[in-house]
């Protein structure tokens, strides 16, 4: 009997949990300290019990990271983060730092063992478990062949990472970002220089080009077509990367890899329509996709040479503004300031705490009904639900 595993989505901010939480079984984030994604809009110390509660309305679990290298002028800071969670209710803490794993113990707060901790066998699994820990983040390095033998030796919670952003270090324990530009990987601060296009010169400033390539420039992780076999082999939690994505990448992913999930536990799971899915994940943030290390180490096939950012096919772009929401009726008005408007349309509307998508079902300029409005003007739409003055109105259209 196969165990069906929690879906666990990346929260940057209040969005992401309106994004995800029709799908997700979980959400992990940061606070605005000590966390890997400092650029991320991530939840401030003081918002964590409203935030929590949020997700507790959802059902949905919570794992505040605290995963950065942590420094002697940080232990303070760390131990007010360990305390704030156990008293708001964040289900478990991820961690790695020995210090950071000390403080949770002494604090009687669930804790996970980060990736950073690159646990690559079922030694290091056994320690982390005699450690108290109540589940471990495998390193990305390993095979599932690797993954299941050390499920059989160990007896505790594997979490494994099924899409997104890979780095090209060992489980992302990178010093080149430090090194070159002084801003550090390992303290959430990354300046991706292996995603940038690099050129060889001499002593004497002759140079070869490299013909435009990156060749340090990772595809990202899909596992999609492969969910059953992720299933079969025992895995308790697929985690989804992408802290510093927006709320519809949080949402497409969430999505697919839950339909995904619950197709290989009722039985109708395929091919066709796995395929189906990556079309879908495709269609948001990616650099290409990869099987990563579950079935070998990559080649070649693992880099994106060509395009060092996002090659969806799609963009959104924003075309308005909300300038009021009347609950009572649910319409909106918006200013279409780059953009016009026509019925049918498909649109989100985005803010820091709101996600929706929808298809323009009625259109009012003055009280009287129109099919199209256009740039400049301000137009009332029906909305499904709550919108907040401020937030934004985007549609996706296919790239030229």
């Amino acid at each position: 009997m196969m165990k069906k595993p929690e879906i666990m989505s990346p929260a940057r901010d209040w969005a992401s949990i309106e994004a995800c939480k029709n799908y997700a079984d979980a959400v992990y984030f940061g606070t605005t300290d000590l966390s890997l994604r400092a650029k991320a809009n991530n939840i401030r110390l003081s918002e964590l019990p409203r935030f929590v509660k949020k997700c507790q309305k959802y059902g949905l679990k919570t794992y505040l990271t605290l995963n950065c290298t942590l420094y002697n002028d940080d232990l303070k800071k760390a131990q007010k983060i360990v305390r704030e969670a156990k008293e708001t209710g964040v289900d478990s803490l991820i961690v790695w730092d020995p210090a950071a794993i000390e403080m949770a113990r002494k604090e009687k707060m669930p804790f996970l063992v980060s990736t950073q901790a690159n646990i690559s066998n079922w030694q290091s699994a056994q320690f982390y478990k005699n450690l108290g820990a109540k589940r471990i983040v495998l390193a990305r390095e390993m095979t599932l062949k690797q993954i299941i033998q050390l499920k059989k030796k160990v007896d505790i919670q594997l979490e494994v990472f099924v899409h997104g952003a890979m780095c090209m270090a060992i489980s992302g324990r990178c010093i080149l970002s430090a090194y070159l530009y002084g801003k550090s990987a390992n303290c959430g601060s990354c300046s991706q220089p292996c995603r940038q296009e690099w050129i060889l010169s001499d002593s004497r400033g002759h140079k070869i080009s490299n013909q435009g390539k990156y060749f340090m420039n990772s595809k990202d992780l899909c596992m999609i077509e492969h969910i059953p076999a992720l299933i079969k082999a025992g895995i308790h939690s697929f985690k989804i990367e992408g802290r510093g994505r927006d709320a519809k990448y949080i949402e497409t992913t969430a999505r697919c890899y839950r339909e995904a999930v619950d197709a290989v536990i009722e039985g109708s799971f395929t091919a066709q329509k796995a395929k189906a899915w990556k079309k879908e994940l495709e269609k948001v943030y990616n650099r290409g996709f990869s099987t990563g290390f579950y079935f070998g180490i990559p080649g070649k096939e693992g880099i994106s040479y060509d395009k060092a950012d996002n090659i969806s096919p799609t963009k959104k772009i924003q075309i308005g503004k909300i300038l009021h929401y009347w609950p009572k009726i649910k319409v909106a008005s918006v200013a279409l300031r780059h953009r016009g408007l026509k019925l049918g349309e498909k649109i989100a509307i985005q803010g820091k705490t709101t996600f929706l998508e929808q298809k323009i079902k009625s259109l009012q300029i003055e009280g009287q009904d129109v099919k199209r409005a256009k740039k400049g003007q301000e137009v009332a739409i029906k909305v499904n639900s709550r919108v907040r003055r401020n937030d934004y109105l985007f549609i996706t259209i296919n790239k030229k």
